[in-house]
């Protein structure tokens, strides 16, 4: 049993002991190009990590900790982009004025959080991710201080943030209060023989709505979303619309299944609400946007929105849906956020609209990425994003949700008008905005986000398989 903890442990011992070393090697000796090549060695050990676990899962760590398929894939899918995140920060922080090593610590704390809420399987494991997560970005959004906005954002995050972990965890206390365990597993077993008909519980639940709909920026706990993705550096807005998203939607789709909370009325109007405030807000006010950083955080939103429409299906298609979807709409956000960060340069971000103007007549291999990344959001067919809205869609029709699958499809027509808009404006009669040369591993990313993007949706076949086996 100790070697299977052990083991199943590997992952989160190498993200945790690397900020560690890190900060060791920075005591002796401050060289960027060694902490990035040490930032980039542990995710790269930590994935290869991973393999190890195959042999013996499902396995749980005292009851704090649950290793099986569904973990898995979320840490693939953390680990991968947190790894393409590092590439791209890369060459962003040569325009940072002071110091840039630190920047990678704080990104594995933030990581090791996201980790931690993929195998959570107990309210502390939950929190305990939760906050770790938070705290970093609370560091990281404002890290490139001369931003005046980046110190914004980071004071609207932390207290806005700081208020739904309260409300989390005042929820989180009331449902111990009834049903005497933290436990995913005994709370279940409670709920079964009380149902929910308990207004502490029915209270609890409510409360922890409020703090996981503010960390997936759910309408109405949304506001934050575009001033943080705004200010924010583009690398950090990046992790935060993909890594910080899926480990929460990871730990959410465990509970809520577990729970069946896809069998209590007040939890399917609640969820339905939501979802359909999400996608319409979401979509409607990215329509009057100029500025592409902004178009992509009210885009997170709406996709949110689709996204928790497959906590209802109930049926292990619903999980095999969100998987599929979140690893799309990760692949395709970092594609999207991906250009603006090789785009920036030591003055300003890449971030208006304008500025991409004529952009495929200067470069025509990124603008070719970056309306592959907003065909994948638009939901076009060969883009994965097509795909993964598509099986959103079929699930939700087996189950009944006819509702949602309307909304969900009148929403994508919506949402072609400001991501074709972003097309178009690619296309069109070039300006003399300049760019910074991009570097080779730039490309890579690049060509990383376009072989996944045409690859899961070409040939998903592979992908499905895999989900299914686990």
């Amino acid at each position: 049993m100790v070697r299977e903890d052990f083991i199943c442990l590997t992952p989160l011992m190498i993200i945790a002991g690397a900020p560690v070393l890190m900060m060791l090697v920075v005591a002796v000796i401050r060289s960027y190009k060694v902490i990035y090549g040490l930032s980039l060695s542990g995710f790269i050990l930590a994935f290869l990590s991973i393999f190890f676990l195959l042999p013996v899962i499902p396995h749980a760590t005292g009851q704090l900790f649950i290793f099986d398929g569904f973990t898995i894939l979320f840490f693939v899918i953390i680990i991968l982009a947190c790894l393409l995140i590092t590439i791209l920060s890369d060459g962003y922080l040569v325009y940072q004025e002071s110091e840039k090593e630190e920047y990678f610590i704080i990104l594995y704390t933030s990581a090791l959080g996201a980790l931690v809420l993929a195998a959570a399987s107990n309210f502390v494991t939950l929190f305990l991710g939760l906050e770790m997560l938070s705290i970093s970005l609370y560091v990281l959004i404002a890290y490139r201080r001369s931003r005046d906005n980046s110190i914004e954002a980071a004071v609207k995050y932390l207290i806005l943030a700081s208020g739904a972990s309260g409300f989390l965890l005042f929820g989180m206390g009331l449902i111990y209060v009834d049903t005497g365990s933290l436990e995913f597993t005994k709370i279940v077993m409670a709920l079964q023989s009380s149902g929910f008909s308990s207004p502490l519980l029915l209270t609890g639940f409510s409360m922890m709505v409020v703090g996981i709909g503010f960390k997936l920026a759910l309408v109405p706990f949304h506001m934050w979303t575009p001033d943080v993705y705004h200010g924010a550096p583009v690398p950090v807005a990046t992790f935060i619309a993909t890594v910080s998203k899926g480990a929460v939607i990871a730990v959410l789709l465990r509970f809520f299944y577990a729970i069946e909370g896809f069998r209590n009325h007040n939890f399917i109007l609640l969820i339905t609400v939501v979802s359909i405030l999400s996608m319409f807000i979401g979509n409607l006010l990215a329509i009057r946007q100029q500025n592409l950083k902004r178009i992509l955080a009210y885009s997170s939103i709406s996709n949110m929105g689709y996204l928790v429409i497959t906590l209802l299906i109930g049926t292990k298609g619903g999980i095999d849906a969100a998987v599929f979807y979140i690893a799309s709409y990760i692949i395709t956000t970092i594609g999207a956020f991906g250009v603006i960060t090789l785009l920036s340069d030591r003055d300003n971000e890449a971030e208006k609209l304008k500025s991409y103007t004529g952009l495929f007549w200067k470069r025509p291999w990124v603008a070719i990425v970056l309306t592959l990344t907003m065909l994948s959001l638009a939901g076009i067919p060969i883009t994965s994003g097509f795909l993964a809205k598509f099986y959103v869609i079929l699930e939700g029709l087996n189950a009944g949700l006819l509702v949602l699958v309307i909304s969900l499809i009148i929403n994508s027509v919506i949402g072609l008008y400001y991501y074709l808009r972003v097309v178009t404006i690619l296309f069109s009669p070039p300006n003399d905005v300049k760019f910074p040369a991009i570097s080779p591993a730039g490309r890579l990313v690049l060509f990383i986000v376009t072989l996944g993007i045409l690859w899961l949706g070409i040939f998903p076949e592979w992908f499905f398989n895999l989900i299914a086996r686990f």
